[in-house]
């Protein structure tokens, strides 16, 4: 395991030997700078895992230093030293980022625990990143449309929360990374995230697999087992297609979120847990409630903070957005040299109904980077990758499977509309002419449909 690395900055020579002595000891790896300077000097060469920072220093202060290392994008953990402690002082270095303000002199027992958990925060937040990374999560949820507006206000109003949250939404629209996102926002994002799909688990297994098991307690289970309600504790657990979840453990899922504790199968004791749960479903729970298969009790326990991820059909205006991003993915992933689409190919994508929504859309740029050898993906590759031979994609006329008749007629007015601006170069009056509408209808058509010309 590689030694952590420390950065001492100080103008006392003594200060520098004595914490260079006592870390080194303690197996981090030290370098030291007398001056500011220097030290911004050494940080922009190399990445330290920690910066213990002098306050009072001759040709800058340690304040103005990290003010600098802020203002630079550098993002090191610091502990700010003063043997001049004063209250405004460790305000406003905290206010600047610092993790940890120690006065002089230093104890090494102080000192080694507040580098301990400024180490463990860095681990945590480079896992949170690794996180965002793996999950799309800081690009899926992309789109300046208001719905995607309105959906990301929601999380962010709703992820400080502690109380239970139900993510609603057509299949493929992105409920889970929803939830992943309402956990990185959160005041848990240093805790873990686990995740259960109650469709996927056999309905025999889905109490030990939520609740854990003792050793003993059915055949196979050698020893004891913790569930995810335990691997979540202090943190999340999001509960995918809850409402495919046996009539049984609906019942046991309340008396978990009513009381915090659990019981393992098998088990006589219980157990308290500290979780906050994160439910999604595509099912309309109110018909599931009326004929009988969900609780009632349940999906009022769980719909404390509702959010619906609307379906993609409803923010057209993302697609091009969205349909670009999936294409710098795709040709990074599959190591395709960078590609693009063209105008003509984005109209086509914009007038698609997505019945898969934002997954269909990724899957098929993915399938159009990998299958077309050129560096241009034109209207015609992609038409050919459509169903049914792109017929229910062209110019938005089509039938597309799933989407109410109210979103198609939309669709092609929508589309008829941008055509027009098209033609008379964003002129509304001879648009609005052209189309025998008055110019009022005209701009109530364009605010209700979303459409802006090119020049707004």
């Amino acid at each position: 395991m590689p030694l952590a690395s420390v950065l001492i900055v100080d103008d006392e020579k003594n200060i520098l030997s004595a914490l260079g002595r006592a870390l080194r000891i303690e197996d981090f790896e030290v370098d030291v700078a007398g001056s500011a300077p220097i030290a911004l000097e050494k940080a922009a060469k190399r990445a330290y895992d920690v910066m213990l920072l002098d306050v009072q220093m001759p040709e800058m202060t340690g304040i103005e230093m990290l003010k600098r290392l802020r203002e630079g994008g550098n993002d090191v953990p610091v502990i700010v030293m003063s043997g001049h402690g004063t209250i405004e002082t460790a305000v406003e270095a905290t206010r600047l980022g610092a993790h940890d303000f120690i006065e002089k002199p230093i104890g090494t027992d102080r000192l080694l625990l507040s580098l301990s958990h400024c180490l463990d925060l860095r681990r945590l937040e480079n896992e949170n990143q690794e996180l965002r990374e793996r999950t799309g999560a800081t690009d899926e949820l992309l789109g300046q449309s208001p719905a995607m507006q309105a959906l990301r206000a929601r999380i962010a109003l709703g992820a400080r929360a502690q109380a239970p949250v139900l993510i609603t939404g057509e299949r493929g629209t992105g409920k889970e990374l929803v939830a992943r996102a309402i956990h990185l926002a959160s005041n848990r994002a240093k805790g873990p995230y686990e995740k259960v799909n109650s469709a996927a688990v056999p309905s025999e297994l889905i109490e030990s697999e939520l609740f854990g098991h003792e050793a003993g307690a059915f055949t196979g289970a050698t020893k004891q087992r913790p569930g995810k309600f335990e691997r979540a504790d202090t943190g999340t657990l999001f509960l995918d297609e809850v409402g495919d979840m046996p009539s049984a453990m609906q019942a046991k899922l309340l008396r978990v979120l009513q009381e915090s504790e659990i019981e393992r199968v098998g088990g006589h004791e219980t157990v308290k847990v500290d979780v906050r749960v994160v439910a999604a479903t595509n099912k309309d729970l109110a018909v599931e409630i009326d004929e009988g298969r969900f609780r009632a009790d349940l999906f009022d326990r769980l719909n404390v903070l509702p959010l619906r991820v609307p379906p993609l059909r409803e923010r057209r205006e993302d697609v091009r957005q969205l349909a670009t991003e999936f294409v710098a993915r795709a040709c990074r992933v599959n190591d395709q040299p960078s590609k693009t689409l063209d105008d003509d190919t984005l109209r086509l994508l914009e007038g698609y109904g997505y019945p898969g929504n934002v997954r269909e859309l990724r899957n098929l740029i993915e399938r159009l980077v990998i299958l077309t050898p050129g560096e241009r993906l034109t209207a015609a590759d992609a038409r050919a990758l459509l169903p049914l031979g792109g017929e229910a994609a062209t110019d938005a006329l089509g039938y597309t499977p799933g989407v109410p008749l109210r979103e198609m007629l939309e669709s092609i007015e929508r589309r008829l509309i941008e055509q027009a601006l098209d033609h008379h170069h964003g002129h509304i009056t001879n648009t609005a002419a052209d189309l025998g509408l008055e110019r009022s209808h005209l701009y109530k058509k364009m605010r209700s449909l979303g459409i802006r010309r090119k020049d707004d």
